[in-house]
């Protein structure tokens, strides 16, 4: 198997989502640590512009967002899956919903007054005025989900998770799954990160029981890395070979276009690079970097935007 190298910070909700991924396949791999706000010059030297958290390098192939590092990881090892049948196709309707609703409820929530004062505590206050200034960035100035807002969404989501919860152990039946993953990192934020405001958990007792078997999975087998040695290793590779990928096209932009890719709702920053596949599911661009060589840095196609550039 490659090496798996996951470029992250601890305190990162989905960075733990996909650490306990690599724990329940009992994984092995690399961790290098980036910084919490940008600059991020080693990792966009890799992804060329993207600076979301995590980000999954296979030698000289990146893959970002991490609904795509799902898949990867579970054609890494496909058992025990994240897609059980016969649930696979429910599992990632709940894991999408956990991500792109639950979460940003969840976080507003936990960055209230005292949450943030659990978050930054014994930091200058010139730290947490970068940290927002950086996520206020990320959001290109869309308005945030006011506090009250926050607060009844995800007391309503935490209480539908719970009810999932009445007749089995995990979300989806008697294993984990997908749905499981992407649910528990908001609330792993909520319970670990932010203690003083995790009291909105004791209305609903099976998901903390929940909680305490998600966490028993662990991280799998991590080994530390400096970001210089993952840049190394990008250099030293050659991409995994993508000409032979059914080429999808519904934008009408041809193989070998000069082209960005962007996220549609947070960290709008965005890649360019050569379009070099288009599958149903993930786009590929080619990209080259005076440290990391020739990559290939590979999106989903839920939640990107990609776009020609004009000549």
């Amino acid at each position: 198997m490659s090496q798996l190298i996951l470029h992250h910070y601890p305190s990162s909700p989905f960075a733990e989502k996909i650490r306990l991924i690599l724990g329940y396949k009992k994984l092995a791999w690399q961790s290098v640590i980036i910084p919490l706000i940008m600059p991020k010059p080693d990792l966009t030297a890799l992804t060329g512009g993207y600076r979301r958290t995590p980000v999954l390098q296979i030698g000289a192939d990146i893959y970002c967002d991490t609904a795509l590092i799902a898949d990867i990881l579970e054609k890494q090892a496909p058992a025990p899956s994240l897609y059980p049948s016969p649930v696979n196709g429910a599992s990632r309707i709940v894991a999408q919903w956990a991500d792109s609703q639950v979460f940003p409820a969840a976080m507003t929530y936990n960055f209230q007054p005292s949450g943030s004062a659990d978050v930054f505590a014994g930091a200058p206050e010139a730290v947490m005025q970068a940290f927002v200034a950086d996520r206020a960035a990320m959001r290109g100035g869309a308005s945030r989900m006011s506090l009250g807002e926050g607060t009844s969404t995800y007391k309503s989501q935490l209480r539908r998770l719970s009810d999932m919860l009445t007749e089995h152990p995990y979300l989806m039946g008697d294993f984990p799954s997908i749905a499981d993953f992407s649910a528990y990192h908001p609330m792993w934020f909520t319970l670990e990160k932010t203690p003083s405001v995790a009291g909105i958990l004791d209305a609903t007792p099976l998901l903390k029981d929940w909680m305490l078997r998600m966490k028993a999975i662990g991280h799998g087998h991590p080994e530390k890395m400096k970001s210089e040695q993952a840049l190394e290793v990008a250099n030293n590779a050659t991409p995994a070979d993508v000409s032979q990928l059914a080429f999808v096209d519904d934008h009408g932009i041809p193989l070998g276009s000069e082209v960005t890719i962007t996220a549609d709702n947070f960290g709008l920053e965005p890649t360019p690079g050569i379009l070099v596949a288009a599958t149903k599911t993930r786009l590929t661009l080619r990209r080259e970097d005076e440290r990391a060589g020739t990559v290939h840095v590979h999106f989903p196609r839920n939640g990107f935007i990609l776009k020609k550039v004009k000549s």
